[in-house]
Order: structure tokens, then C-alpha cells, then sequence
């Protein structure tokens, strides 16, 4: 049995106006909202048991009738601490997707990561210059490293890269962690120092890719999940603008089948 956990607590502050009132991950990808797609894709890969963890406007989530638990300081925190607010829900029996609420991806990169049998399973973008570039004027400005090893384990990902060398894919935001891992993760996670930082940031305000990085350090192993595109990332107006102007020339598609949700 696998399960999901949806990451859905961030206020979308470069989505404004449309997140004024409304959380990031109910914004309308061409008439369906980020969380719709990633739920419709979940299910129809037959996974039913989803939880969302929510934060700013979660009323709004919670009136989908899906079960959720809220980060009340999602505006004080990161997206880790969102990820433990569930810890009950992940400490429980299957296999665990974990998604970022700002992403949408294609049936076939979910079914990759599921017949993924490793500790971590991270879907991981060998194509990421293709969005970059359709995205950003420079990608390295906004890329972070990702580096693996000869067996296709990630061995370094989330810091800022100089150059595209130590960039061997993108990591997506979509992540498997196998059934029997979930309470060493749990045990993990409460082991750390709250008053160290990582990466620069505090135990509050801990980017995922720290928080793998860390698990990968202590000796944990990060399958790399090579797709070639088959996702969005939604992070701001300008990438709503843009894919809606690929979407019109006709080469959305490449990226992500807009046209299932």
C-alpha cells in the first residue's frame, strides 16, 4: 500500500493577486487547480490515501474533505516542519509519496517513482534545462546542484552552483520513502540540533534539500528517479504567464500533458 502526503502550507507570495486569499496550491492550472492535478494523478495510480498538510488559508483545503493537519506557523517556518506537522499520518504502515503542493506531473513520472524499491526515491529531471530555459532568462541563477554517484545515488543536491557541472539533473519535489524507513526518518528528524543551521538556515526554516542532504550524509540512499520533463513547477505569475504561452504555441506538451487531471 502506498500513500501520499501533500505539502500545502505556503502563502505563494510571488503568485499575488491570485493567492491574496487563496492558498499556492488551489491556484488554476488552465482551469484546474495544482492541488486537483496532483490528487487526480495520485488516484489515478490507485493511491486513495491522501493527507494534505496546510497552513495559510488551510480552511480552504479542509473544506475538500481530504484529511489534513495544519502548520499553524507555516509563516514562521519551512517546508520540513510542514512535512512533521503529519507525523502521525507518516507513521503509519506503506510506502509514503511525499509532493510539494506547487507542483503538477505527468501519470508516467509517478509511475517511475513508485517502481522504485530504494530507501529514498527522488524523481529527478535529466532534461531541467528544457523548463529552466522556457522559465528564466539565465537557468543556473535559479538551479541548485545535483550530483550522483556511478550508481545513480544522489551524493549532493540543494547547494548553489557555479557552473553547470556539479548539475547532473534538477531535483523536482517529489520524493518515495519506503514503508520501513518512515520511523528511522521520524527518529532522524527529532535527533537533530534545533539550534544548529543547515545550510544557513535555521532548524525552523530548513530546506528539504537540507533535510535529504542530511539523511544522506548519515548514510541513507537517495535513488535518482531520471525523468526527461512531464512537470511543472508553479512558482510565480510569470510561469503561469509562460506556460499558458507555450501552451498556445503547442509546445507545452513536451513538458507536461496539460490535458489530464
Amino acid at each position: 500500500m502506498t500513500r501520499a502526503l501533500i505539502l500545502a502550507a505556503g502563502e505563494g507570495t510571488r503568485l499575488r493577486p491570485l493567492t491574496n486569499k487563496k492558498p499556492k496550491c488551489l491556484v488554476p492550472l488552465f482551469g484546474v487547480s495544482l492541488l486537483q492535478r496532483q490528487i487526480g494523478c495520485l488516484q489515478r495510480q490507485g493511491i486513495h490515501d491522501i493527507h494534505i498538510a496546510t497552513g495559510y488559508c488551510a480552511e480552504q483545503i479542509q473544506s475538500l474533505g481530504y484529511p489534513t493537519t495544519k502548520n499553524d506557523r507555516f509563516d514562521k517556518t519551512n517546508m520540513v516542519a510542514t512535512l512533521f506537522t503529519a507525523i502521525d499520518f507518516i507513521d503509519q504502515p506503506g510506502d509514503l509519496v511525499i509532493g510539494y503542493g506547487d507542483i503538477v506531473y505527468n501519470d508516467s513520472n509517478l509511475v517511475k517513482l513508485l517502481s522504485c524499491q530504494d530507501e529514498i526515491a527522488l524523481m529527478v529531471d535529466a532534461k531541467w534545462h528544457d523548463l529552466w530555459s522556457l522559465r528564466l532568462e539565465n537557468p543556473l541563477d535559479d538551479a541548485e546542484t545535483l550530483v550522483l554517484n556511478d550508481a545513480g545515488y544522489v551524493t549532493e543536491l540543494g547547494k548553489k552552483p557555479e557552473n553547470y557541472e556539479r548539475i547532473q539533473g534538477q531535483y523536482t519535489g517529489l520524493i518515495k520513502i519506503r514503508h520501513d524507513k518512515l520511523k528511522d526518518m521520524i527518529e532522524f528528524y527529532e535527533r537533530l540540533d534545533r539550534l544548529c543551521h543547515y545550510d544557513d538556515k535555521s532548524f525552523d526554516n530548513m530546506y528539504m534539500t537540507s533535510f535529504l542532504q542530511a539523511l544522506i550524509d548519515e548514510g541513507w540512499l537517495a535513488k535518482a528517479v531520471l525523468v526527461d520533463n512531464g512537470w511543472l513547477e508553479v512558482d510565480s505569475i510569470e510561469d503561469l504567464n509562460r506556460y499558458e504561452h507555450a501552451r498556445a504555441a503547442g509546445t507545452l506538451s513536451r513538458f507536461y500533458d496539460w490535458s489530464i487531471y
